[in-house]
């Protein structure tokens, strides 16, 4: 218990000191963890409507990897990006191996399955009436789309949660695509492994801590807009 609590005070002196390499290593989190979760967005909404909404060969099997990818072991993804960004890979010449990019892609990869997945699963859940009635009125293909995901708001949401709480906890593939270079690619997941192996485990716990904080600040926002999406949602008569 005394470790936690000196954890947790020195957390809080971090914060309130505004520890320049504390504020750059969460800043960094923020900013990779974002970029990644905005990229599968980009990505994973418009594959999940196409899963949700198309009929064509191969679907099924595509529909079935994206459910299998949510489930997908970080440190598996660290792996083949790793080979792929290597030097004698076939994106070694891009000299991308231990950067920030590097890191934004195994978390895309990680990510946008999980968007992907909730997004079909939102838009198939929707009733099937609706969009007959919509293209019966004349409603045109980019009309169609934004009153669909209009109406599947709440649960795209959820998507952008999941993949960002996705993202902003992992470690195995930050680290093994990064390097937890300090100053460069050391994120608060691998500083707080790197921390709890040198044994600085009142560190570890402040930098913990402060992820805990960022995640839920975050997740707090999304909620809240969320929730109060779900208020002005009209009762059905």
């Amino acid at each position: 218990m005394e470790i936690i609590w000196e954890g947790i005070k020195q957390a809080l002196g971090h914060i309130l000191a505004a520890d320049s390499e504390v504020l750059g290593i969460t800043l960094r989190s923020l900013w990779i963890s974002g970029a990644a979760t905005g990229l599968s967005l980009v990505v994973g909404i418009p594959l999940g409507i196409l899963l949700a909404m198309k009929r064509f060969p191969g679907r099924s099997l595509a529909a079935s990897l994206i459910n299998t990818g949510m489930g997908l072991p970080p440190v598996v993804v660290g792996l083949f990006v790793t080979i792929f960004l290597w030097r004698s890979g076939p994106l070694g010449f891009m000299e991308l191996l231990y950067t920030p990019t590097a890191m934004i892609i195994a978390q895309v990869v990680i990510a946008f399955p999980i968007v992907a997945g909730l997004t079909m699963a939102a838009f198939q859940s929707l009733n099937p009436n609706l969009r007959l009635q919509l293209l019966g009125i004349g409603a045109s293909t980019p009309q169609l789309l934004w009153l669909l995901c209009k109406e599947a708001r709440l649960p795209l949401l959820a998507a952008i949660m999941a993949g960002f709480g996705g993202v902003i906890s992992e470690v195995g593939a930050s680290m093994m695509v990064g390097g937890n270079i300090r100053g460069q690619t050391r994120v608060l997941t691998t500083a707080t492994v790197l921390e709890t192996g040198k044994g600085n485990f009142e560190i570890a716990i402040a930098l913990g801590l402060i992820l805990l904080i960022l995640t839920f600040a975050v997740n707090l926002l999304l909620t809240h807009i969320q929730q109060r999406e779900q208020i002005r949602w009209p009762k059905p008569s």
